[in-house]
C-alpha cells in the first residue's frame, strides 16, 4: 500500500500567492481609506521619517504666520488710529489759526477752545482704544513689539509710536488764555511739530506692516514648498490606488482556483495509482 503524500509544493506555492495578493489588496484599500501610501515605519521608515521632519517644519512655521498675523493686525489698528489722529491734528491746527485772529472777542475764543479740547480728548478715546488682542502701539507709555519671525526664535521688531496727546506735545495747549493772539500763536507752532512728529511716526508703522506682510508671504511660500514636498513623500495616488482593488480582486480568484487545483491533484494522482 502506497504511503500518504505529505508534501504538496504546487499548494505551498500557491498558497504564498494567494497571501501576497491579499496583503497586497488589503495594502491597497488602505491607501485608499487613508489617502496615504505610508501610513507607519512598517510601510517605509526612512520616507515617513523624512515627512515628519518636513511636518515639524511646517507646523512650527505655520505657528509663527499665525504670531506675525496677530502682529499685523495690531499694526493695522494702530495704522487707523494713527490716521485719525492726523486728521484730528489738523483739524486742531485750523481751529488755532481761528484763535489767533487779532481782535477776536473772549466768547468767540471760549467757544474756539471748547471745541479744541473736544477734539484732543477725541486724540486721548481714540489712542486710548486702539489695541488688538491686549496690545496696544500707539498709547502713552506704549512698548515695543517683538514678534517671532521663525521657529528657531529669530524676531522681528515692532517700534511703539505714541501718539498721545503727551507724547504729541499737545496736551497743555489752550486757546483761550488772552485777549490777543499769543497762546493761539504757540499753540500753531505745536501743532505744527506734532503733525511732523506723527506723520513719521505713522511712516515707522506702515515700514512695520510691510515688513510683517512680506515676510509672512515668504513663509507662505515656504511652506506650500514644504507641502508639496510631504505630499509628494506619503500621499497617495488615489487614481492609481483605485484601480488597483480590481486588478488585486482578479488576482487573489486566480489564486484560490490555482490553490484548488493544487489541492486537488494529489488527490486524483492517488485515487488513479489506487485504480
Amino acid at each position: 500500500m502506497l504511503n500518504s503524500i505529505n508534501t504538496n509544493n504546487a499548494a505551498a506555492i500557491g498558497l504564498q500567492a494567494l497571501s501576497s495578493h491579499n496583503k497586497g489588496l488589503a495594502k491597497t484599500q488602505m491607501h485608499i481609506a487613508t489617502g496615504n501610501k505610508v501610513n507607519s515605519p512598517r510601510d517605509d521608515a526612512s520616507t515617513l521619517a523624512i515627512a515628519q521632519q518636513l511636518l515639524s517644519s511646517f507646523s512650527g512655521t505655520e505657528a509663527v504666520r499665525d504670531g506675525i498675523s496677530r502682529a499685523s493686525a495690531t499694526v493695522d489698528v494702530a495704522l487707523a488710529a494713527g490716521e485719525a489722529t492726523a486728521d484730528l491734528l489738523v483739524d486742531l491746527k485750523g481751529l488755532a489759526v481761528q484763535a489767533s485772529q487779532e481782535g477776536l472777542d473772549q466768547t468767540s475764543r471760549n467757544a474756539i477752545n471748547a471745541q479744541f479740547n473736544a477734539l484732543r480728548d477725541q486724540i486721548t478715546s481714540i489712542n486710548d482704544s486702539a489695541s488688538f488682542a491686549g496690545s496696544n502701539l500707539i498709547a502713552a507709555g506704549a512698548v515695543d513689539q517683538k514678534v517671532l519671525s521663525s521657529d528657531d526664535g529669530a524676531r522681528i521688531t515692532v517700534g511703539a509710536q505714541d501718539l498721545s496727546t503727551t507724547g504729541l506735545g499737545i496736551d497743555s495747549l489752550a486757546l483761550d488764555s488772552a485777549a490777543n493772539a499769543a497762546g493761539a500763536l504757540a499753540a500753531l507752532a505745536a501743532l505744527d511739530d506734532a503733525i511732523k512728529d506723527a506723520s513719521g511716526k505713522l511712516a515707522n508703522l506702515g515700514s512695520s506692516a510691510s515688513t510683517l506682510e512680506t515676510h509672512n508671504e515668504l513663509l507662505g511660500v515656504q511652506n506650500d514648498t514644504l507641502r508639496a514636498g510631504i505630499g509628494d513623500l506619503i500621499d497617495a495616488d488615489l487614481a492609481e490606488e483605485s484601480a488597483n482593488p480590481v486588478s488585486g480582486q482578479i488576482k487573489q480568484a486566480l489564486g484560490i482556483i490555482s490553490l484548488n487545483i493544487a489541492n486537488a491533484a494529489p488527490g486524483r494522482l492517488v485515487a488513479m495509482i489506487g485504480g
